[in-house]
């Protein structure tokens, strides 16, 4: 009885649904694996039988099996599609699933450098060198201000203004921003623009693009990564870092500071708080520091 329904579901999926091929299949697998718990647990229920205690007894069969969270979302998000279908075809007059809870996904929580291995890693550019110039400016912009790589590498020029203050960003799906520019960013881009970007050569099209590379073409997001790994690795830093640390580190040290959510979000070009809201899961090792230093009833 189970199968005519999938294949009911099959076909309300690929045309009432217009889902791809592999989007059905994996619905499909979703209502494969109610199915194989059922026949696991010997028991004898068919789709009218099935309750919601029944569901969340497959629910907890499936995180004691190991599954991550996300993969309990997508589970739980095929069965309410599939008891909506029978519902739908009036195979069922109560959709059950539309009860079973979401699981909360934890968000992982990337790498964050303490602000001394951020200047020890600064500090230990060769400013001698060109390209040491240039990295200079390009990491106090990216630590300053919280800019994805991508948006560093898109900078312009033109959109540089130092006497406010202020970058202009594209950041995803090309929405502008303006953000903060600290006085040490200011100082060596100023350096960098007026002592090494105007003698490099550049091609057509970089003309206004404000970090090249020694060819004249801006740098590719895997140069900075790079450029940051062996900043790292000269350092002594063993932590798995990436461009993408130094904005983390930005947004963390700032929320330590006591500097308020909804700014640090639109500093980031954040579409959501909840993806800012991540910073404060970072600092709460120092909340906790904090209060135990500074509590009246902490002091042991």
């Amino acid at each position: 009885m189970w199968d005519v329904y999938k294949k009911g579901f099959k076909a309300y999926l690929q045309l009432e649904k217009s889902l791809s091929e592999n989007s059905v299949e994996a619905y499909l697998h979703d209502v494969d694996k109610l199915m194989q718990y059922i026949e696991y647990k010997k028991l004898t229920l068919t789709v009218n039988d099935v309750k919601l205690t029944d569901l969340q007894e497959f629910l907890q069969w499936v995180t004691e099996l190991g599954m991550s969270e996300r993969s309990q979302a997508r589970i739980i998000s095929g069965l309410k599609s599939f008891f909506r279908f029978l519902v739908v075809e009036q195979v069922i007059d109560t959709d059950l699933a539309e009860l079973l809870e979401m699981p909360r996904l934890s968000r992982k929580i990337p790498a964050v450098l303490t602000e001394e291995e951020i200047v020890k890693m600064l500090d230990s550019i060769d400013l001698s060198a060109p390209e040491g110039g240039r990295n200079r400016a390009m990491l106090e912009v990216l630590y300053g201000s919280g800019l994805r790589v991508s948006e560093l590498v898109t900078l312009k020029i033109s959109d540089y203004f130092p006497r406010d203050g202020f970058l202009k960003v594209v950041g995803k799906g090309d929405k502008q921003r303006l953000v903060p520019v600290g006085g040490m960013a200011i100082k060596h881009i100023n350096i960098y623009l007026k002592d090494i970007r105007i003698h490099t050569p550049y091609k057509k099209g970089a003309e206004d693009i404000m970090f090249l590379n020694r060819r004249g073409n801006g740098l590719t997001r895997v140069m900075v990564f790079y450029i940051i790994k062996q900043l790292a690795k000269n350092n002594g830093i063993k932590k798995s870092i990436s461009p993408h640390s130094f904005r983390h580190s930005f947004a963390t040290h700032l929320v330590e500071r006591g500097v308020d959510l909804r700014a640090v979000q639109e500093m980031l070009g954040h579409e959501s708080i909840t993806t800012t809201e991540i910073y404060t899961h970072i600092s709460r090792e120092h909340l906790r520091a904090s209060i135990l230093k500074y509590h009246p009833r902490h002091d042991g």
